[in-house]
Protein backbone atom coordinates (compact mmCIF):
# COMPACT_ATOMS: atom_id res chain seq x y z
CA UNK A 1 0.00 0.00 0.00
CA UNK A 2 1.68 3.51 -0.59
CA UNK A 3 2.45 5.98 1.75
CA UNK A 4 -0.71 8.58 1.18
CA UNK A 5 -1.99 11.91 3.03
CA UNK A 6 -3.51 12.65 5.82
CA UNK A 7 -6.75 12.87 4.96
CA UNK A 8 -6.92 9.51 2.74
CA UNK A 9 -5.47 8.12 5.78
CA UNK A 10 -8.18 8.63 8.07
CA UNK A 11 -10.79 8.41 5.22
CA UNK A 12 -9.59 4.34 4.66
CA UNK A 13 -9.02 3.78 8.37
CA UNK A 14 -11.88 5.00 9.51
CA UNK A 15 -13.59 2.49 6.43
CA UNK A 16 -12.38 -0.52 8.31
CA UNK A 17 -11.05 -2.18 5.58
CA UNK A 18 -7.42 -1.00 5.67
CA UNK A 19 -4.60 -1.57 8.25
CA UNK A 20 -2.52 1.64 9.26
CA UNK A 21 0.60 2.35 11.05
CA UNK A 22 1.75 5.29 12.70
CA UNK A 23 4.34 6.43 15.42
CA UNK A 24 3.55 6.76 19.09
CA UNK A 25 5.49 7.40 22.11
CA UNK A 26 6.52 3.90 22.75
CA UNK A 27 6.90 1.65 19.67
CA UNK A 28 4.94 2.29 16.26
CA UNK A 29 1.57 1.13 16.14
CA UNK A 30 -0.63 -1.05 13.89
CA UNK A 31 -4.15 -0.29 13.93
CA UNK A 32 -7.56 -0.68 12.58
CA UNK A 33 -11.19 -0.17 13.92
CA UNK A 34 -11.87 -1.63 16.37
CA UNK A 35 -14.94 -4.00 15.12
CA UNK A 36 -12.43 -5.32 11.98
CA UNK A 37 -9.50 -6.58 15.01
CA UNK A 38 -9.50 -9.76 13.01
CA UNK A 39 -7.50 -8.22 10.62
CA UNK A 40 -4.63 -7.38 12.92
CA UNK A 41 -4.44 -11.39 14.47
CA UNK A 42 -4.33 -12.27 10.52
CA UNK A 43 -1.48 -10.34 9.20
CA UNK A 44 0.44 -10.78 12.60
CA UNK A 45 -0.08 -14.28 12.87
CA UNK A 46 -0.99 -13.07 16.66
CA UNK A 47 -2.32 -15.51 18.81
CA UNK A 48 -6.01 -15.33 20.32
CA UNK A 49 -4.81 -15.10 23.87
CA UNK A 50 -2.59 -11.76 23.39
CA UNK A 51 -5.53 -9.20 23.81
CA UNK A 52 -5.09 -5.75 21.77
CA UNK A 53 -5.49 -2.75 23.44
CA UNK A 54 -7.71 0.33 22.58
CA UNK A 55 -6.10 3.50 21.84
CA UNK A 56 -7.89 7.24 21.46
CA UNK A 57 -6.74 10.50 21.54
CA UNK A 58 -8.18 11.50 24.62
CA UNK A 59 -9.07 9.75 27.76
CA UNK A 60 -12.49 11.06 27.49
CA UNK A 61 -13.47 9.19 24.51
CA UNK A 62 -12.55 5.34 26.10
CA UNK A 63 -14.56 5.61 29.20
CA UNK A 64 -17.42 4.19 27.30
CA UNK A 65 -15.79 1.46 26.42
CA UNK A 66 -15.30 0.34 30.38
CA UNK A 67 -17.91 -0.49 32.84
CA UNK A 68 -17.74 0.09 36.69
CA UNK A 69 -19.19 1.65 39.64
CA UNK A 70 -18.83 5.27 40.48
CA UNK A 71 -16.25 4.73 42.59
CA UNK A 72 -14.49 2.44 40.42
CA UNK A 73 -14.58 4.78 37.69
CA UNK A 74 -13.20 7.96 40.00
CA UNK A 75 -10.40 5.76 40.66
CA UNK A 76 -9.88 5.01 36.98
CA UNK A 77 -9.87 8.59 36.37
CA UNK A 78 -7.37 9.57 38.99
CA UNK A 79 -4.55 7.54 37.64
CA UNK A 80 -5.33 8.40 33.91
CA UNK A 81 -5.41 12.03 35.01
CA UNK A 82 -2.15 11.31 36.43
CA UNK A 83 -0.68 9.63 34.00
CA UNK A 84 -1.93 9.45 30.79
CA UNK A 85 -1.36 10.83 28.36
CA UNK A 86 1.18 8.13 28.13
CA UNK A 87 3.22 5.02 28.30
CA UNK A 88 0.77 3.22 30.51
CA UNK A 89 -2.13 0.78 29.44
CA UNK A 90 -5.12 0.17 31.76
CA UNK A 91 -6.61 -3.01 31.85
CA UNK A 92 -9.97 -2.40 32.65
CA UNK A 93 -13.65 -3.77 32.81
CA UNK A 94 -15.18 -3.84 28.96
CA UNK A 95 -18.31 -2.60 28.45
CA UNK A 96 -20.91 -4.05 25.38
CA UNK A 97 -19.61 -1.38 23.20
CA UNK A 98 -15.82 -3.15 23.04
CA UNK A 99 -15.62 -6.00 20.01
CA UNK A 100 -15.39 -10.07 21.48
CA UNK A 101 -12.55 -9.60 18.24
CA UNK A 102 -10.41 -7.15 20.68
CA UNK A 103 -10.02 -9.63 23.47
CA UNK A 104 -11.30 -13.22 21.98
CA UNK A 105 -10.05 -15.06 24.75
CA UNK A 106 -11.30 -12.70 27.56
CA UNK A 107 -13.36 -10.35 26.01
CA UNK A 108 -14.98 -9.05 29.98
CA UNK A 109 -11.64 -6.69 29.74
CA UNK A 110 -9.92 -4.39 27.57
CA UNK A 111 -7.03 -2.44 27.53
CA UNK A 112 -6.63 1.44 27.04
CA UNK A 113 -4.21 3.94 26.78
CA UNK A 114 -3.96 7.43 25.37
CA UNK A 115 -0.47 8.03 23.92
CA UNK A 116 1.99 11.10 24.58
CA UNK A 117 2.65 11.55 20.85
CA UNK A 118 1.33 14.52 18.79
CA UNK A 119 0.80 12.58 15.51
CA UNK A 120 -0.86 9.92 17.33
CA UNK A 121 -3.66 11.79 18.78
CA UNK A 122 -4.04 13.57 16.03
CA UNK A 123 -4.92 10.40 13.94
CA UNK A 124 -7.28 9.45 16.99
CA UNK A 125 -8.75 12.65 17.24
CA UNK A 126 -9.70 12.28 13.42
CA UNK A 127 -10.33 8.60 13.58
CA UNK A 128 -11.92 7.73 16.67
CA UNK A 129 -10.55 4.76 18.63
CA UNK A 130 -8.89 2.02 17.15
CA UNK A 131 -7.55 -1.47 18.03
CA UNK A 132 -3.58 -1.68 18.46
CA UNK A 133 -0.34 -3.35 18.94
CA UNK A 134 2.87 -3.35 17.85
CA UNK A 135 3.88 -3.27 14.67
CA UNK A 136 5.48 -6.76 14.07
CA UNK A 137 5.21 -10.26 13.20
CA UNK A 138 3.65 -12.11 16.65
CA UNK A 139 7.41 -13.30 18.30
CA UNK A 140 9.37 -10.94 16.75
CA UNK A 141 10.54 -7.75 17.73
CA UNK A 142 9.09 -4.44 17.42
CA UNK A 143 9.63 -3.01 14.20
CA UNK A 144 11.18 1.07 15.02
CA UNK A 145 11.38 2.49 11.46
CA UNK A 146 8.66 3.35 8.72
CA UNK A 147 10.76 1.88 6.10
CA UNK A 148 11.09 -1.57 8.66
CA UNK A 149 7.38 -1.45 8.86
CA UNK A 150 6.36 -0.96 5.15
CA UNK A 151 8.51 -3.75 4.07
CA UNK A 152 7.20 -5.98 6.22
CA UNK A 153 4.02 -4.97 5.65
CA UNK A 154 2.70 -3.66 2.21
CA UNK A 155 -0.49 -3.83 2.51
CA UNK A 156 -0.84 -1.38 6.23
CA UNK A 157 -1.51 2.34 5.04
CA UNK A 158 1.17 5.07 6.57
CA UNK A 159 1.39 8.64 5.94
CA UNK A 160 4.28 10.11 3.66
CA UNK A 161 7.19 11.70 6.02
CA UNK A 162 6.10 14.96 4.81
CA UNK A 163 2.25 14.79 6.45
CA UNK A 164 3.96 12.93 9.42
CA UNK A 165 6.44 16.31 10.20
CA UNK A 166 3.26 18.48 8.64
CA UNK A 167 1.53 17.43 11.67
CA UNK A 168 4.32 17.44 14.13
CA UNK A 169 7.59 19.74 12.27
CA UNK A 170 9.51 18.53 15.99
CA UNK A 171 9.28 14.65 14.37
CA UNK A 172 12.14 12.69 13.80
CA UNK A 173 11.58 10.24 11.24
CA UNK A 174 14.48 8.08 12.31
CA UNK A 175 13.34 8.27 16.25
CA UNK A 176 9.34 7.68 16.19
CA UNK A 177 9.28 6.54 19.80
CA UNK A 178 11.39 5.68 22.97
CA UNK A 179 11.57 1.80 21.55
CA UNK A 180 10.28 1.00 24.91
CA UNK A 181 6.33 -0.80 25.58
CA UNK A 182 3.78 0.79 27.73
CA UNK A 183 3.47 -0.37 31.32
CA UNK A 184 0.53 -2.39 31.60
CA UNK A 185 -1.41 -2.68 34.79
CA UNK A 186 -4.72 -4.42 35.64
CA UNK A 187 -7.88 -3.18 37.92
CA UNK A 188 -8.74 -6.30 40.10
CA UNK A 189 -11.68 -4.95 41.58
CA UNK A 190 -9.90 -4.16 44.68
CA UNK A 191 -6.56 -2.72 43.24
CA UNK A 192 -4.01 -2.46 40.69
CA UNK A 193 -1.48 -5.60 39.38
CA UNK A 194 1.04 -5.15 37.06
CA UNK A 195 1.04 -7.60 34.39
CA UNK A 196 4.25 -5.90 32.39
CA UNK A 197 6.11 -3.08 33.94
CA UNK A 198 7.54 -0.84 30.79
CA UNK A 199 8.15 2.99 30.02
CA UNK A 200 5.99 4.21 33.17
CA UNK A 201 6.99 3.72 36.79
CA UNK A 202 3.74 3.47 38.76
CA UNK A 203 4.84 3.17 42.57
CA UNK A 204 2.18 2.34 44.67
CA UNK A 205 -1.13 2.95 43.05
CA UNK A 206 -3.47 1.39 45.60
Amino acid sequence: MPQVKFEEFVAKVSSGDYLSSFPTDTVPALAVRPDRAELIYQVKQRSLDKPLILMAGEIADLWDYVAGSVRERQIWQEVATTFLPGALTLVLPASPLVPAAMNPKDPTTIGVRVPDHTIARQILAATGPLATTSANRSGQPALQTLPQIEAEFPQVLTLFPGELQQLDPGFQIDRPGSGIPSTVVRWTGQGWQVLRQGAVQLGDLG
